[in-house]
């Protein structure tokens, strides 16, 4: 796989990542409760939202370390 189309997928993934943990917080009917005291699409936000941004952080460092190797 070359750097550039790996630093695309994970520009990808950094995208998906934010876009779900924003889906997380949309409320929704369900039968449970969310820590944050409403209904959500997600039951185990706002965990789950901060896993997912963590997650497109870590994503984001290891592109940025990818790209930089790439320019050395």
């Amino acid at each position: 796989m070359t750097k550039e189309t790996s630093s695309s997928l994970l520009l990808a993934a950094v995208v998906l990542l934010v876009l779900g943990s924003c889906v997380t917080l949309i409320p929704w009917s369900s039968h449970t409760v969310s820590d944050l005291g409403y209904h959500t699409l997600c039951p185990f936000a706002p965990w789950s939202t901060l896993t997912l941004l963590f997650l497109a952080g870590l994503a984001w460092v290891i592109r940025g370390y990818a790209n930089q190797q790439r320019k050395s």
